[in-house]
């Protein structure tokens, strides 16, 4: 410290004395605040003008206000407003909380508000803020720009037109031309709140979060950079190159791949064979391409003309390479090599309905693999292909452009084709019946293994003829316009040819018929309706 200090000190003191003395108000001024206190410099000149008393200080210049030391290159300390100006790599250290540097300073100690231009910085240990001009209330710790700023914590880099510094919460309110850029995510926004421990940012306003392929657009939510977790809502979206994802509300766990999304979720696929999957709640593991479905869930296999939908309990999907048990039906390994949209699965669980205008079930369970373009019904399946109904212990559904080719039903396999809606029934039954299609009609139905069929015949007139009641190793019925056509009967085939009043109603029906009718699915909204399968 300079030799000359106390006697510049006395200096002032005489000076501040005679002022506080003085009556006449107008050429002194009431120091609200504490006085600025002069701890050391290289030299120093004393000077009075305009009834005011300068101290000008030059050379490492230290200055103190209470907790809060000022740093200079050189400064005029104005004695009688207890301001400042300093000039050159000016430092304020706000009680060692945050640091403020600049090449200029204008400093009030009465209000404790600074004025910092031209290279400003501002740092509180996390982030780093620069900009050129900065109104800084040490009091308050409140900083604010508004010509452009930057902050930069760690890779981290903030950007905007006007921002609001908060030193006691470390909090950051940029406005007007926002942008967060880090190695994994660009965020555009007109609005965003920034806290430079805890690395959160808040979105109060539309906002696109850009990470690699994905974007995010948002009107309300947060993110953490450091954790990689975030909150979205108020119907925020993502789009992916092989998905599109809208719900109203977001959680997002970058760091593990997780993510969920609650109300009126909708996740529509963009790949070769797409789909779309709604629910008001979908879970999703991005780094094993898992969908979980509940609350409603209903999957959309889309085709041009006749979507199939499929609601159920709960509704799963994965990668058929994960399953731990042997793939079903391993015949397209090949084909998922060259398209990898095929490595895909769903399964549903309790009380499945499927509608399509040409075709409609029901289901305890199902399993769709999109590798070999079928899907499995378990226990006591129901399928209804326009007028007629299938049931049996399982159902196989293969699909060729996401339309039926072929139904193959295993064990305990029937057939029902109504002939009087309210009385006579055509009926094929046996160990398994195959059911071919053209363009979403059946072309033919074959059963084999203990084949019954009971058929109404009718003349052209459509009177009935009689009732044929029949046994073969092997039967066939060939449709025209949905409709039975031709019977064909193959080997050890027994049977007769009856007038229909002469048998009795009791074996117009096989004994564990069951008309399924009043559980079909009327529409695609009937499938929303609770669920109440036999």
């Amino acid at each position: 410290m300079n030799k000359y200090l106390p006697y510049i000190l006395l200096s002032l003191g005489i000076i501040l004395s005679s002022q506080a003395n003085s009556q006449d108000t107008s050429s002194s001024v009431k120091n609200t605040g504490k006085l600025i206190e002069f701890l050391s410099a290289e030299s120093y000149n004393i000077k009075k003008q305009d009834s005011q008393d300068f101290l000008i200080l030059v050379g490492h210049v230290k200055v103190r206000q209470a907790n809060t030391i000022l740093f200079g290159d050189s400064i005029i300390l104005n004695a009688t407003k207890n301001s400042l100006e300093g000039f050159g790599k000016v430092h304020i250290n706000d009680a060692d909380s945050v640091h403020t540097y600049a090449d200029y300073l204008k400093y009030d100690g009465n209000t404790k508000k600074a004025k910092l231009r031209n290279h400003v910085k501002l740092t509180d240990g996390r982030g780093t803020l620069t900009t050129d001009s900065l109104d800084y209330d040490v009091s308050i710790k409140i900083g604010v720009y508004k010509k452009g700023g930057k902050l930069v914590r760690n890779k981290t880099v903030l950007k905007s037109t006007e921002g609001v510094y908060y030193g006691i919460t470390r909090d950051v309110l940029f406005r007007n031309k926002v942008s967060l850029i880090d190695p994994d995510n660009s965020i555009y926004t007109d609005t965003l709140e920034y806290n430079t421990y805890s690395q959160l940012a808040n979105f109060i306003s539309p906002t696109k979060i850009i990470s690699g392929s994905r974007i995010i657009k948002t009107k309300n939510g947060n993110y953490n950079i450091g954790t990689r977790k975030g909150y979205l809502y108020e119907r925020s979206s993502i789009d992916d190159s092989s998905y599109f994802f809208i719900a109203n509300d977001m959680a997002i766990d970058d760091s593990l791949g997780l993510g969920e999304f609650r109300g009126n979720a909708v996740y529509k696929s963009k790949d070769s064979l797409s789909f779309d999957l709604l629910a008001n709640n979908i879970k999703t593991n991005r780094n094993k391409d898992i969908l979980l479905a509940t609350e409603l869930p209903i999957l959309l296999i889309k085709q041009p003309k006749d979507t199939l939908y499929i609601s159920a309990d709960t509704l799963y999907s994965g990668r058929l390479s994960d399953l731990k048990r042997k793939m079903p039906k391993a015949r397209a390994k090949e084909e998922m090599i060259k398209d990898s949209s095929l490595n895909k699965y769903f399964e549903a669980f309790h009380h499945v309905k499927i509608y399509s205008d040409s075709l409609q079930g029901l289901a305890d369970s199902l399993f769709y693999s999109l590798a070999d373009s079928t899907i499995r019904l378990h226990n006591n399946p129901i399928l209804w292909v326009n007028q007629n109904q299938i049931t049996g212990d399982t159902i196989y559904m293969h699909l060729n452009n996401r339309k039926a080719e072929q139904l193959r039903i295993l064990n305990n396999a029937m057939a029902i084709n109504p002939v009087d809606s309210t009385e006579y029934f055509n009926q094929l039954k046996g160990n398994t019946i195959v059911v071919d299609f053209i363009d979403g009609k059946i072309q033919q139905m074959q059963t084999k293994g203990s084949a019954e069929n009971i058929y109404f015949a009718t003349d052209n007139d459509a009177k009935f003829i009689g009732v044929n009641q029949s046994n073969a190793q092997i039967i066939t019925i060939q449709f025209e316009q949905d409709e039975p056509a031709k019977i064909i009967y193959i080997n050890q085939l027994t049977g007769k040819m009856t007038p229909l009043f002469d048998v009795p109603k009791s074996e117009l029906k096989f004994k564990n018929f069951k008309w399924w009718n009043d559980l079909k699915p009327k529409s695609k909204f009937d499938i929303l309706s609770p669920n109440t399968n036999q």
